[in-house]
């Protein structure tokens, strides 16, 4: 526990680390304050609960474009690139404020596809930015402490941002969220790094798109690692789906869904903070096998109706699942050359959640047909499975790619 401040106090006393994770909680609260408030806008103007869930679709549905999105993050240099991906998105969002019945959905969506895509590059560029700005030595720190971060808006931004429209309605939620994009471009302006101009170009617009992929298929810890994280998000979806047939078996009403939710939420904070030293002593490979292990269980003991169970499996989910994406992440970061990592970072992106998406209308459609007892069990084997082929998968680690991503950017 002792290992595990220090490396949290050496994370946040870099400037650049800690500056980028103020970034994160700013525009985090923003960005899932607006993730409930818009299906619940939605849902008042329309009356349709499909096409509120058309506003998830369309945040999510630029994901599948992560390859060609994420060209652009090693096409220019990625502090400005942020700069400017947030106050576009906080231009865009001012124009909802106009939004005040069905006919005007069209530019909610829209916004929404933006925010979507603007989301994919933005992701892609502060992972390279970040690999290249923060010590080597504390990426899976920093990398835990960013997802330690998002888990904590994701418990407190959604009752805010649900009470701030009830009070005020939807267009002073995309407002507030307007707000963090601005404050968050600040934020980078803010980050001392230097980055050298990206070479010209070779090869033509899809070679050079494919170039990410072809990183991570040849890579022999990557490979697994990012197959692995997309499998296990794919069961992850599944079981999702299916947690309001868990809390009817409890006896519940279907808003004690919350309850389990924020308790996965606490126990991804919590992992968060253990990641760093965890990755240093087990390795990313093994880390997410361990992760994938525990999901499993989380999984498959939520078809046993039992309060404390139920609670227990949530929080075993909550550790589970953000293991296998810090590691996967941090692998990318650290064996991925810094002219490439807005690619790879963006292709591993649309390949590990991706199948979420998949695994939650699987699972919608499933349960209606199959008792959900049944389909937990089916995920939490598949989940087992694949943490012993990822296990099994000899270890591999390409380091001689360190130098190159060191001869990028760095800190000034």
């Amino acid at each position: 526990m002792t290992t595990t401040r220090w490396t949290t106090v050496r994370v946040l006393r870099d400037r650049n680390a800690g500056l980028y994770l103020t970034g994160v909680v700013i525009s985090g609260f923003g960005t899932s304050a607006l993730w409930l408030a818009s299906g619940v806008w939605v849902k008042d103007l329309t009356g349709s609960d499909g096409l509120a869930a058309l506003c998830v679709l369309a945040m999510w549905a630029p994901t599948l474009a992560g390859p060609l999105l994420g060209t652009l993050a090693d096409r220019v240099r990625r502090r400005p690139l942020l700069i400017a991906t947030s106050l576009l998105m906080a231009g865009l969002l001012l124009t909802l404020c106009g939004v005040g019945s069905p006919g005007g959905l069209w530019l909610l969506y829209a916004v929404l596809f933006v925010y979507g895509a603007s989301g994919v590059i933005h992701d892609a560029a502060e992972s390279a930015l970040i690999a290249t700005a923060v010590d080597r030595s504390l990426l899976g720190d920093f990398n835990g402490l960013r997802m330690t971060a998002n888990e904590g808006m994701k418990l407190l931004a959604p009752l805010a941002g649900a009470a701030l429209y009830t009070a005020y309605g939807g267009a002073t939620v995309a407002f507030l969220d307007a707000v963090t994009f601005l404050l968050a471009a600040v934020v980078y302006a803010l980050l001392r790094v230097r980055e050298d101009r990206p070479a010209p170009p070779s090869g033509g617009r899809r070679e050079r798109t494919a170039e990410g992929a072809r990183h991570l298929r040849s890579h022999p810890l990557l490979r697994p690692l990012v197959l692995a994280g997309g499998a296990t998000m794919l069961c992850a979806g599944l079981s999702g789906a299916l947690i309001y047939a868990v809390v009817e078996d409890l006896g519940r009403s279907p808003a004690y869904a919350g309850v389990l939710y924020a308790v996965q939420g606490a126990g991804s904070v919590a992992v968060g903070l253990l990641s760093g030293p965890a990755l240093r002593r087990f390795g990313p490979r093994r880390f997410a096998a361990c992760g994938i292990v525990l999901l499993s269980a989380g999984v498959a003991l939520r078809a046993v109706p039992d309060d404390v169970l139920a609670w227990v499996c949530s929080a075993a989910i909550g550790v589970g699942l953000p293991a296998v994406l810090i590691a996967t992440l941090t692998a990318v970061q650290q064996e991925t050359p810094a002219p490439l990592l807005g690619r790879a970072t963006a292709t591993a992106n649309t390949v590990v959640f991706s199948p979420n998406v998949l695994g939650l209308a699987v699972g919608a459609a499933l349960v209606e047909l199959l008792d959900h007892r049944l389909l937990l069990a089916a995920a939490g084997g598949a989940l087992a499975v694949t943490a012993a082929l990822l296990l099994r998968h000899p270890t591999g680690s390409a380091r001689t790619t360190a130098p190159a991503q060191r001869s990028g950017s760095g800190t000034a």
